[in-house]
């Protein structure tokens, strides 16, 4: 039987939420205007696909989710300190995020800069701290090297630097597959293989769902480039024709859209036998992945 998958997310969203809710700090804590542009970032509308990422696949691997519910939503204050960043004038320039306001124009270029510098810097220190208990100390280690791994110099901001570099430059595939398997797959994958790690699987099992986070993270790639081509604004949450406006990189520019449609699919078969092999037939993974290759466009 497979997983209600709208359910599922629903659910998963108000633990998560709740959880964010108490491991931020409040608006009326100083400094307020900075706990306030942090909070506006977390609650925007933000699916939690990293944290409950998280959590699916400590499941998968035969942990127990509610265990990990706090570092699972590390992941996503760092991805929310991300989100930030790059829409900022200097980056991507960005008015719109979840159909609101982005947070430089909610607020102001600086607290922007400054909220999620702290976003960083807070989803570290829950990470370090969860679970609680020595005897997840070597784990919440572990769990640190590999997140900053992923969203250091040669994962997510590597990939980032390149994106930027790459805008206006002629159309390459292999540039563009690289550009996003560290801008979104890396932290996607460390989300995955975090899961299992907290689990207590070895090697080769962490391994194996690092793999299908960052090949997941392609897919989700390619079907939010292909979305930016044909979608609109509601049903993006954010300005669509961007990237095509700014000379970026995209799959529909290098592939062509029937092309890049083409992967997408061809992809989403090839997660759908991970997803089966990591977890059995019908389960949350092989669900995500049949929702991200159904957003249609």
């Amino acid at each position: 039987m497979s997983v209600d998958l709208a359910a599922y997310l629903a659910a998963e969203r108000r633990t998560i939420d709740a959880a964010l809710d108490r491991l931020l700090p409040g608006e009326e804590v100083w400094p307020q205007r900075l706990h306030q542009a942090m909070r506006y970032a977390v609650f925007g509308g933000g699916k939690r696909l990293r944290p409950l990422l998280v959590r699916a696949c400590c499941q998968a691997a035969g942990g127990d989710p509610e265990l990990v519910l706090e570092a699972s939503c590390a992941l996503e204050l760092i991805h929310t300190y991300s989100l930030i960043h790059d829409d900022l004038p200097a980056l991507d320039n960005d008015t719109l995020r979840r159909g609101r306001a982005t947070v430089h124009v909610a607020f102001d270029e600086a607290l922007a800069i400054l909220a999620g510098d702290a976003l960083l810097t807070e989803g570290f220190a829950v990470l370090a701290r969860y679970p609680e208990g020595q005897r997840w100390a070597e784990r919440r280690a572990e769990a640190c090297r590999l997140v900053a791994q992923a969203v250091g110099s040669v994962g997510m901001v590597g990939g980032q630097v390149e994106d930027l570099e790459a805008t206006g430059a002629a159309p390459d595939a292999g540039r563009l597959e690289r550009i996003h398997r560290a801008k979104t797959g890396a932290l996607l994958g460390a989300a995955t293989e975090l899961g299992a790690l907290l689990a207590g699987a070895d090697a080769e099992v962490r391994a194996r769902f690092a793999r299908f986070g960052q090949e997941f993270g392609l897919l989700f790639q390619i079907a939010d480039d292909i979305l930016d081509v044909t979608g609109t604004a509601a049903e993006l949450g954010k300005s669509p024709g961007k990237d095509a406006a700014a000379g970026k990189l995209t799959y529909p520019l290098v592939h062509g859209l029937e092309e890049a449609r083409q992967k997408r699919e061809e992809l989403a078969a090839s997660l759908r036998g991970a997803a089966q092999a990591l977890e059995g037939e019908g389960g949350v993974l092989q669900a995500l992945v049949d929702y991200c290759a159904g957003r249609r466009g």
